[in-house]
């Protein structure tokens, strides 16, 4: 019987495989954070976003 991984298992394997990503995101955010607005950093969040999400379909 196979094991089944559990969601955030899966989630903490897929964000490990991102850490460029979340690193550029977070380097956009705090670059001013003061005065932070909606879709400031946008791109890099989409970028993140999308490793995520490859990152979980390959298991």
């Amino acid at each position: 019987m196979p094991v089944k991984t559990r969601p955030v298992e899966k989630f903490a394997k897929a964000t490990a495989k991102c850490a460029t990503e979340a690193a550029t995101y977070g380097k956009c955010v705090v670059a001013d954070y003061n005065s932070i607005h909606k879709d400031m950093c946008a791109k890099e969040f989409l970028r993140l976003k999308d490793c995520y999400l490859a990152a979980s379909k390959k298991g």
